[in-house]
């Protein structure tokens, strides 16, 4: 395989690592639902697709025709992150009431 291609592979696979790990951090350590929430919402789902991006190069760089696997597979997570992260949040405003505390809107 080619160098270059081996390096963007392997740049890929630790940006994606380094991003799934402050995502995984964020969720443990932040204080309360609503930051634990955007954690993994973002930096994780950045993770992730760093990750099966650097899966489609490989597989498209050593096999005939483009990988069309992945690139579904990271469709599929751009779109049903956002979209899972925003109803969990509406869930947490309806139970709490549908007001955020006071500390919190300042």
């Amino acid at each position: 395989m080619n160098p270059i291609v081996e390096f963007l592979v392997a740049s890929l696979i630790l940006l994606g690592s380094l991003f799934a790990l402050l995502g995984s951090i964020g969720l443990a350590r932040l204080p309360d639902f609503f930051t634990r929430l955007h954690g993994p919402t973002k930096a994780t789902t950045l993770g992730v697709g760093a990750m099966v991006l650097a899966s489609a190069l490989y597989f498209t760089a050593t096999r005939d025709g483009v990988s069309l696997h992945e690139i579904a597979v990271m469709v599929f997570l751009f779109i049903t992150a956002p979209v899972s992260a925003h109803l969990l949040a509406k869930a947490a405003l309806h139970r709490r009431g549908g007001t955020l505390p006071k500390q919190e809107c300042e």
